[in-house]
């Protein structure tokens, strides 16, 4: 199933400005019984669930670390060595606030897309010095390879529920 924060990817998730990005969708399917439950990063659900719906349960969270890929070219530097003016790409806007303190010779842009599209538009578009990215997601996918520096949490705090996988149902 596709959701809307899933079919929107070129616009910043600060700037559509909806709080069921990733949910609503899967939740209208749960309420038609079309699904018996469904599967969402915990730190994507609302702090209120709408009536008659439930956490069923909560996976064993993995590394929730936020980790830096680097462009080719960059390979071997981390974002404190990276060039003034450098572009580092995130989907998070909570990503780009606190690296900006950190990191302020950087510029943060919006990259959108799966782990496979923001790869590829950081390898292919030139556009991109670095992008920042879930460590687990790309552990899950077969990519600690491409992982060139994993940010501590002074640097950059993960999200609560950050890679916690969430079953939710209705009762």
């Amino acid at each position: 199933m596709s959701t809307t924060g899933d079919r929107i990817l070129d616009t910043a998730l600060s700037k559509i400005g909806e709080k069921s990005l990733f949910t609503k969708e899967l939740e209208h399917a749960l309420e038609k019984k079309e699904v018996d439950l469904v599967v969402h990063s915990l730190k994507d659900l609302p702090t209120m669930l709408p009536p008659g719906f439930t956490i069923g349960a909560i996976c064993k969270r993995e590394n929730p670390h936020d980790a830096v890929v680097f462009h080719p070219k960059f390979v071997g530097k981390t974002l404190e060595t990276l060039p003034e003016k450098s572009v580092v790409g995130t989907s998070s806007l909570r990503r780009a606030a606190q690296l900006q303190r950190k990191f302020p010779h950087l510029e943060f842009k919006s990259i959108r897309g799966n782990l496979n599209t923001r790869l590829q538009k950081l390898d292919e578009l030139q556009e991109f010095s670095a992008i920042i990215l879930a460590t687990a997601g790309l552990q899950r996918m077969g990519w600690q390879n491409r992982i060139g520096q994993i940010l501590r949490p002074e640097e950059c705090m993960y999200a609560v529920g950050q890679v916690c996988l969430t079953k939710e149902a209705m009762y």
